[in-house]
């Protein structure tokens, strides 16, 4: 019996410093206007866990918005009873603890309503000291009056962004990194399609192993993009193919920037949970969390990558 004992003590002990070694993440939700927010929380918490790499826990604000459609899911987060409302609304209680996290994910979208005050500025400090931040699709279309929030996500769209909050930014079709100060709002898309994506810093740890060019699942190649874009590297960009572009150029999909002593990537895949099955957006938004936590990659890029002829997707199966 003592040997036993014993034997159990160690193992609880392993388990245990297995634990406190994984990665703490933190995903953010509540109002969005991607029907799929619910849902795709859990999947990128999924995503997430099933490496063995992280711990993912969720926040939510009390007054949530759009969230009727994948309804199903929003008790999976764990976070207790919320109230969905017509409207966004702040929640004045809204203050996540960052502090406890390595990286923090926004599933935030358009129209979100502002943290309060108190919380921005938290977020702010967490970055200054060397936190993690990644920006999910409509992530970058959130808080536009925000100044601080616009420096760590580099480009957003819509919510009344112009001229005024920076220059577009994207690649030309000879390959030229462009700044433009053309006055114009800023976010625009075609119709949702599978979307060429090309590599333009190979050798930066997300993106290393990455073929040159891959294909999406069906998701939106968000265009006009424009932001300060300050301590920002474009790794890889999008073109739209649908036929109904409006723009003929490459924009910027994924990206990486500093803020102060911390990390932040920006991806702006994942529309739906279709978009979020692509085995491109697991991949580099696994690979982004990881290096936004800790600087490194560590993570493969697995044989059912994507390729310039081929889409790949793995469907999701939720995990009781």
């Amino acid at each position: 019996m003592k040997k036993i004992l014993i034997f159990l003590s160690l193992f609880l002990i392993l388990a245990s410093n297995t634990e406190a070694k994984k990665i703490k993440v933190l995903i953010v939700d509540g109002q969005n206007n991607h029907q799929v927010w619910p849902k795709s929380t859990i999947m990128m918490k999924q995503y997430l866990e099933e490496t063995g790499l992280f711990k993912v826990d969720v926040d939510r604000t009390i007054f949530t918005w759009n969230a009727e459609r994948e309804k199903a899911f929003l008790p999976l987060a764990g976070v207790g009873e919320t109230q969905d409302l017509k409207e966004p609304k702040t929640d004045p209680d809204f203050a996540p603890n960052f502090k406890k996290y390595d990286v923090v994910i926004s599933n935030f979208g358009w129209k979100a309503a502002d943290w309060p005050a108190n919380t921005q500025k938290a977020l702010e400090d967490y970055m200054e000291a060397g936190g993690g931040f990644v920006s999910v699709h409509a992530a970058d279309n959130s808080f536009p009056e925000w100044e601080e929030y616009n420096k760590m996500i580099g480009l957003g769209g819509w919510g009344g962004r112009n001229e005024n909050n920076g220059p577009y930014v994207y690649y030309t079709n000879e390959g030229e990194l462009k700044h433009d100060h053309t006055p114009g709002d800023a976010g625009s898309h075609g119709p949702q399609h599978i979307i060429p994506i090309t590599i333009r810093v190979p050798d930066h740890p997300i993106t290393k192993g990455m073929p040159k060019i891959w294909l999406t699942a069906k998701d939106e190649c968000y265009a006009k993009l424009r932001g300060p874009g300050e301590n920002m590297v474009i790794l890889a960009t999008g073109k739209d193919m649908s036929g109904k572009a409006p723009t003929d150029r490459h924009e910027p999909m994924l990206m990486v920037l500093t803020y102060g002593k911390g990390r932040i990537f920006h991806t702006t895949l994942g529309h739906d949970d279709y978009s979020c099955e692509s085995v491109g957006f697991i991949i580099s938004l696994l690979r982004g969390v990881e290096w936004a936590a800790t600087g490194k990659v560590t993570i493969p890029v697995p044989d059912d990558f994507p390729t310039a002829e081929k889409s790949t997707s793995r469907e999701f199966i939720l995990k009781k």
